[in-house]
């Protein structure tokens, strides 16, 4: 497939063969169809020129999306304009914005053969290019009923790997990350193939104003609001009638934290979610109930602690002391890893720039462990993470 391209430089009041005219700041698009973005900006001066050859129409309506919303994507999330006559591209902004723009419409064309998702478009925007493509080799596929589930970022396939490899993983980071949904994946992928007898889901049941007992209802009722993120995960995993099946047959457990105290859990895969919630004596309780065969994830996000201002959390604790323990593998999220809508991201940024939250270290076994990044690793060796975080909490 050849390609041509070609830089050129906005001229003051200048129109081109597309039918648009420049001034200083603004592009007005007068294209018959109407649909071109405008965008102004003072560093609006690089046009790039792209044609895919020979072009394809199935292609090209798989690349721009349904009225264009995968152009419109990219002209946000690169601050470009881009206009196309057929196969024909033209991108204009700034030289690195303009350039991204064009790598990134490159790659979709490549993988246009079959539907491109607003997801995949988010993906790729986010420099994510392996995870997008299904054929990629070596990224983990997990037995669940949606067959495109799989990692989507680096630290997503080292979590992956993490929880294959480690009896005892922890899943740390901010909302929309991916580490509640991928256990519950690892843990419904571990039951297909007979890893594990049985799944057992638990979180804290922090009260959040009303204190259980006065609460309507049984005991299932009043707590199931509290588990009702990891009912959901477990119905598009599993869907609704193999759940309800597992459950009539003990294969399938949710429920309080504090329900966990005196058991031995055998051949289990057991999952504690919203873990900054716990009390570090609470997650030693926890950690403890793990038996032969079984394998444990945690998953928190420590700029969300929800207990008693001065109170210490759990899964900072466990971070503190844990985390040269052989056998127990850490894996740290950032906002890069979101995966939710493209808003998600930046709420995290704005939040962390306010309160600035350090990243721990990625860390599997010992201190000679291998860490995700040298910067974590020396984070976390600092041991300055769990002060600054609770300290923002206290």
């Amino acid at each position: 497939m050849a390609s041509l391209f070609e830089l050129g430089c906005r001229g003051c009041g200048r129109r081109d063969n597309a039918g648009a005219v420049y001034f200083a700041r603004q592009r007005v698009p007068q294209s018959p169809a109407g649909v071109f973005s405008l965008w102004e900006s003072p560093h609006l001066s690089t046009v790039l020129r792209h044609a895919f050859v020979p072009a394809s129409n199935q292609r090209l309506a798989n690349l721009v999306g349904p009225m264009e919303s995968h152009i419109r994507t990219i002209e946000a999330a690169t601050q470009t304009a881009i206009s196309r006559r057929e196969g024909a591209f033209k991108i204009e902004g700034a030289k690195r914005n303009a350039q991204k723009a064009l790598e990134v419409l490159q790659a979709l064309y490549e993988m246009a053969g079959r539907a491109i998702s607003a997801e995949h478009v988010q993906l790729m925007l986010a420099g994510d290019a392996a995870s997008v493509n299904e054929g990629e080799d070596g990224v983990a596929r997990l037995s669940t009923r949606r067959s495109d589930l799989r990692a989507r970022t680096p630290n997503q396939s080292v979590y992956l790997s993490h929880i294959a490899e480690h009896d005892i993983t922890f899943g740390i980071g901010p909302a929309g990350t991916g580490k509640t949904y991928l256990a519950v994946a690892c843990a419904v992928d571990a039951l297909e193939r007979n890893a594990v007898q049985r799944i057992v889901l638990t979180r804290p049941a922090v009260e959040a104003g009303e204190r259980l007992g006065f609460l309507p209802g049984d005991l299932t009722q009043k707590v199931d609001p509290y588990l009702r993120p990891l009912y959901d995960a477990l119905y598009e995993l599993m869907g609704f009638e193999r759940v309800q099946k597992a459950f009539e047959r003990n294969a399938l457990e949710i429920a309080p934290l504090a329900f966990m105290r005196g058991r031995t859990l055998n051949n289990a895969f057991v999952i504690l979610d919203e873990a900054q919630n716990t009390t570090p004596e609470q997650m030693k309780m926890f950690l403890t109930r793990i038996g032969f065969g079984a394998k444990a994830v945690i998953t928190g996000d420590a700029s969300q602690i929800d207990l008693p201002k001065g109170a210490v959390s759990g899964l900072l604790d466990a971070r503190r002391v844990l985390k040269n323990v052989q056998g127990i593998a850490f894996t740290q999220f950032d906002s890069g890893d979101v995966v939710r809508h493209p808003l998600v991201a930046r709420i995290v940024d704005a939040y962390d720039r306010v309160t600035p939250r350090p990243a721990a270290a990625q860390t599997g076994g010992k201190a000679g462990a291998k860490a995700a990044s040298p910067a974590r690793a020396a984070a976390a060796a600092a041991g300055s993470d769990d002060a600054q975080e609770q300290a923002g909490h206290a």
